[in-house]
């Protein structure tokens, strides 16, 4: 019964929601992600500024990468290429171009919608904008609940399953005690909190993905003359026109849009938790910041994984076994058995910083349900903790399939709440872009300019006598002193 309810909303819901709304959103906002591509690289190297007192923009970026860059870009590519042919990676590329829409406008309504804590520190997240743009807490409330269970829960029980039979298949290390060790660690890392987190983030996220994308790299460069072919073989067997993948084209879209939506988790409401907590001059720059981390992970990650994977000689049509031993074993008919060793390695690194990044967005959502509640949140670490050892040694395929539910209602709900807030974001981004095309390079927020919206003033405090001039003359294209 599960599996026929997981079928029908992730196998149709989601396409429909996912596609649908992130293409809606996109001619909407007149291609936003085309529009801002290039200067997605200068807010970038912006975002490498620190901020005292607060995360950056940056290590808000590496935490979504933490998140974004997990098991989803190895095993998840795997799996999509085993039951969707090549075909699947086209759908991952379409699901991401109209996901870089979708988390471009919930990471600005994230920060838009952020609180000041009692600590000083920034939170937010669907459940915020939701509460205080659309007025309703209850869904807010249903909306935390759903990542909580989701993020916080069910995928760490799964990522710890991924990595632990990965290291045993690799090293012979029992399950059971790379269980413990991976527990042992991460709960020094829960509880220094976010900043921890985010400096565990800082360390490990470009390492990993570094050294991940440069060996892949080399499988790709060695059979470079090859790589022509094989991306059209990917845009023929999308659309059913190979003859050797013709049959899988239904199995092509569904595998690439779920296991897309897995991988870069764009509209799944996830990522503008962390978005929010960065110090940042404008809401739409981190909505920049995090529509290049969507590039990045699909794009960039995920299609080095599917070249992998299809220029390595290893992967044949009708190929059965999981996505991890798909990856590993193409790797080392290329560069020999440590490609294997190498596999299992990058897999506990991104499985590693995923769980930090699900165990934030647990934690964000349980202090968004009973606030700062020390014994919630101390029995919360415990939990992931107790599921994560038993993660380690469980098959948990019934609670894949209970996770993949839970992850298209989340979609569901964040969506929905996105094309309610939509016209409020593109309110947001034309005094974004009326800054920038009067020629101010790092456009601000002025508060004081959106006296209609429930913003919280600790977070965007009204700004100096002269920066609402600015904005004017910005907005109306006056000069400043003309403005004043």
């Amino acid at each position: 019964m599960l599996e026929v309810i997981n079928d029908f909303l992730s196998g149709k819901v989601l396409i429909v929601l996912i596609v649908g709304l992130g293409g809606y959103f996109t001619i909407r906002s007149r291609f936003v992600q085309f529009r801002h591509f290039f200067h997605m690289f200068a807010v970038f190297r912006d975002s490498l500024r620190s901020s005292a007192g607060q995360l950056s923009s940056f290590q808000a970026l590496m935490l979504s990468l933490a998140g974004r860059v997990g098991a989803g870009n190895i095993a998840g590519v795997g799996i999509a290429v085993t039951l969707g042919g090549p075909g699947a990676v086209f759908w991952m590329w379409v699901t991401a171009l109209v996901g870089m829409a979708s988390s471009f406008f919930e990471c600005s309504l994230g920060q838009l919608y952020k609180r000041c804590d009692a600590e000083g520190q920034y939170r937010g997240g669907p459940s915020y904008y939701i509460q205080h743009g659309l007025g309703k807490r209850w869904l807010g409330m249903i909306m935390a609940v759903l990542l909580l269970v989701t993020f916080g829960f069910a995928f760490n029980g799964l990522q710890s399953h991924a990595v632990t039979h990965s290291l045993n298949d690799a090293f012979k290390i029992s399950p059971s005690y790379a269980g413990v060790g991976l527990a042992i660690l991460l709960g020094l890392v829960f509880v220094g909190g976010i900043k921890r987190i985010a400096k565990v983030a800082d360390l490990l996220v470009p390492i990993k993905t570094l050294v991940y994308i440069a060996v892949t790299l080399y499988v790709i460069g060695v059979q470079f003359e090859h790589v022509p072919h094989m991306l059209m073989t990917i845009v023929k067997s999308a659309f059913g026109m190979d003859e050797v993948f013709g049959g899988l084209i239904g199995s092509a879209i569904v595998m690439g849009v779920k296991r897309g939506v897995f991988a870069n988790e764009a509209g799944l409401g996830s990522a503008p938790n962390v978005a929010a907590v960065a110090q940042v001059e404008h809401p739409v720059a981190q909505g920049v910041v995090q529509a290049f981390s969507v590039f990045l992970d699909t794009f960039v990650i995920c299609t080095c994984t599917a070249l992998l994977i299809l220029l390595s000689g290893f992967y044949t049509p009708g190929f059965e076994g999981d996505g991890i031993a798909l990856t590993q074993n193409s790797l080392a008919a290329v560069v020999g058995d440590w490609g294997k060793l190498f596999i299992s390695v990058a897999l506990a690194l991104f499985v590693f910083t995923s769980i930090l990044y699900n165990y934030y967005l647990g934690e964000n959502s349980l202090r968004f349900l009973l606030g700062e509640n020390r014994k919630a949140i101390f029995g919360y670490r415990v939990l992931v903790l107790a599921l994560i050892l038993w993660g380690a040694v469980e098959d948990l395929g019934t609670v894949f399939a209970f996770a993949d539910i839970t992850m298209t209602m989340l979609a569901f709900v964040n969506l929905i709440a996105l094309a309610m807030l939509f016209k409020i974001a593109l309110r947001v981004l034309k005094d974004y872009d009326a800054q920038r095309k009067a020629g101010i390079k790092t456009p601000v927020f002025d508060s004081s300019q959106f006296p209609d919206l429930d913003l919280d003033l600790k977070a965007w405090p009204k700004p100096d006598a002269a920066q609402p001039a600015a904005h004017t003359a910005a907005v109306s294209g006056k000069p400043v002193a003309d403005a004043r």
